[in-house]
């Protein structure tokens, strides 16, 4: 009966301290960022879905982290992302002022062995991903390729940043796997250049971009069907392409099919944001809060439906873990297979 009353007695005690405990984390919390800016890297040009997603956040997510920093985007494109992805992981400050979003590929770089990758994509903390969308390849219309099979009875010219960035690597798995026929040309530095290249007919299409970031930047030519999506890379279909096939779907055997589906992970990752390793653990757990409640908050979501951003979010804590599995857990034969895809042939680059 004693030890009952006491436990009863010292339960109110422990919420009260835990309250106090928590209460003074956030005081602490606010007063290292009352006053701070965020910089918030884009490891892309401006004007593609990357952009968009980061700047969206950029403007309202400060109104959620305790201290109220303002955050401010500054592009620094190059390398699919990873020059900015290096400099949050590598040089910027260590202490939750330096934000960066990148490719969303790297864990599999990493598995593959990516000799461009200077950091280890574990040690980032990720904050969250606005949104969860099936990446897309895409013909411009007057190429006349109209779907992925006329892909395998011509060759197709397919821009990409580089051939690491998921632009190279879809077409690269669809020519492995699925018999494509699909040249790549790399250098192109952003969404912006690309889209232009495709419309002058310097390539027939595009080997990646979120079917979300092309209703977003490109809804014209989206419903006037200039666009012509051949397939979209990711778990399931998108609600709007019934008819466009899953690359996963198109492998001819089991194993092909695992390997393509671990390709279309990374729409899980989507547009990650993140910061560098060295933030503590208090203050990545205040991160994380803010950026969940930004993706409720009424202003930022009526700011995404009048620029056509989709939000579906996935938290920080699963990303990383997603991340981290990826790396940890992927089987030693799908991973060589990969790395015949993602950092094998080169053939029929520029």
């Amino acid at each position: 009966m004693r030890t009952r009353l006491l436990a009863r007695l010292a339960t109110p005690v422990l919420v009260t301290a835990l309250t106090v405990q928590g209460a003074r984390a956030q005081d602490a919390i606010a007063q290292f960022y009352k006053d701070k800016q965020i910089n918030f890297y884009i490891g892309y040009p401006a004007g593609g879905a990357y952009d968009a997603y980061a700047r969206l956040v950029s403007r309202f997510m400060g109104n959620h982290i305790p201290g109220k920093p303002i955050i401010v985007p500054r592009n620094m494109p190059g390398g699919g992302g990873h020059i900015a992805a290096g400099y949050v992981a590598n040089v910027a400050p260590q202490d939750g002022t330096a934000f960066a979003t990148a490719d969303n590929s790297m864990a599999l770089a990493q598995v593959t062995g990516d000799k461009g990758l200077k950091f280890d994509v574990r040690t980032l903390q990720f904050i969250g991903n606005p949104t969860v969308t099936n990446n897309v390849m895409v013909a411009w219309h007057t190429s006349g390729v109209k779907s992925i099979e006329d892909a395998k009875h011509r060759q197709v010219t397919m821009g990409a940043t580089g051939p690491s960035n998921p632009g190279a690597q879809y077409p690269r798995a669809a020519n492995l796997l699925i018999g494509a026929k699909f040249k790549l040309i790399y250098g192109y530095p952003g969404s912006t250049d690309l889209n232009i290249a495709m419309e002058k007919g310097e390539i027939d299409g595009r080997g990646s971009n979120d079917w979300v970031g092309w209703k977003a930047t490109q809804p014209d030519r989206v419903a006037q069907k200039m666009i012509i999506v051949l397939a979209q890379i990711g778990l399931q279909r998108e609600p709007d392409l019934p008819d466009v096939p899953l690359l996963a779907d198109l492998a001819s055997n089991d194993h092909d099919r695992k390997v393509l589906r671990l390709l279309s992970t990374n729409v899980v990752v989507g547009k990650p944001i993140f910061t560098s390793s060295g933030v503590p653990a208090d203050r990545i757990a205040a991160l994380r809060k803010a950026f969940d409640d930004t993706m409720k908050d009424p202003a930022l979501l009526a700011q995404a439906s009048k620029e056509s951003l989709d939000i579906r979010p996935v938290r920080g804590e699963d990303v990383q873990k997603l991340v981290a599995d990826v790396i940890d857990n992927t089987p030693k034969d799908i991973a060589d297979r990969l790395r015949d895809i993602i950092v094998g042939d080169e053939e029929g680059s520029r």
